[in-house]
């Protein structure tokens, strides 16, 4: 038997025993995809076709809004991992699609520690951060530091959105020893089913040809999130048969947090 296996290692052509681990012909390594959904906390459509998704996903929950703590509490609940959405200055767009608690770039080192600090209270069994826009914030290498050190202090990791491409949050991140956490490709940037569906053969793609072991995904509940979630659910089966595993983001970030960090709420070293 195989050691904890259960079963008989198989037998090659000559009689031996063979094993598996060693086969070239046996399936790869499962590849994770982590599929992390923002804009949760505002009683927002399809939150509850997200929840109720059967895998495991990432949910981004913005603080200091109608359902925050209800929105993370239910994620929990059904398995997901949880992260603060934080409201961050963009370069363009309306002021009022921020939200509350916004961090912006004018702001003191202080003033950006406080509300940090503050997002991170209202977002119960939060393990991580993502930006919400932002594009202005990810390129200032200031305010950026004294977020990412309020992460590394709680035991927090930041995952960058790259709604910025010079974003400082990458090289930022593994100077202060935390993970280095990137999405790859947004989901919905266009509101379809058709869209989604195609992003996530793109997905599946950039998987397959890059040889990769991981990839990042963002999509969004709000105005499109009933057909983000109808697409994810028509989609789910096909991405399993092609060996894909869905994960938590907190199961990359474990892959590479730095030893001497402390872990945040629901953290856990593997």
């Amino acid at each position: 038997m195989t050691p904890g296996s259960g079963r008989a290692a198989p037998v090659g052509a000559g009689g031996e025993k063979t094993d598996p681990a060693l086969d070239s012909k046996q399936p790869a390594s499962p590849r994770k995809l982590a599929v992390i959904i923002d804009d949760f906390g505002n009683r927002m459509d399809g939150t509850d076709e997200m929840l109720d998704l059967p895998v495991k996903l990432t949910v981004a929950v913005m603080p200091f809004l109608e359902t925050t703590q209800e929105d993370a509490q239910r994620a929990h609940e059904h398995g997901h991992d949880v992260i603060v959405h934080l409201p961050m200055e963009p370069k363009q767009g309306r002021p009022e699609w921020l939200g509350p608690g916004a961090i912006l770039s004018n702001m003191t080192d202080e003033e950006i520690r406080r509300r940090v600090e503050a997002a991170i209270e209202q977002v119960p069994y939060a393990v991580g951060m993502n930006n919400h826009m932002g594009s202005k914030v990810t390129g200032d290498e200031r305010v950026m530091s004294v977020i990412l050190e309020v992460c590394r202090k709680r035991g927090l990791f930041f995952v960058d959105s790259k709604t910025n491409y010079w974003s400082v949050i990458p090289r930022l991140s593994e100077e202060k020893g935390l993970p280095r956490l990137e999405n790859d490709i947004f989901l919905d940037d266009v509101g379809s089913v058709e869209h989604v569906s195609g992003q996530l053969r793109q997905v599946l793609a950039l998987l397959k040809k890059e040889n990769r072991g991981s990839c990042v995904t963002i999509g969004h509940v709000g105005v499109q999130g009933k057909k983000t979630a109808a697409a994810l659910r028509k989609n789910i089966p096909m991405l399993q048969a092609e060996g894909i595993h869905f994960i938590g983001i907190n199961e990359l970030a474990r892959e590479q947090i730095s030893p001497g960090v402390k872990p945040g709420p629901g953290f856990t070293l593997p």
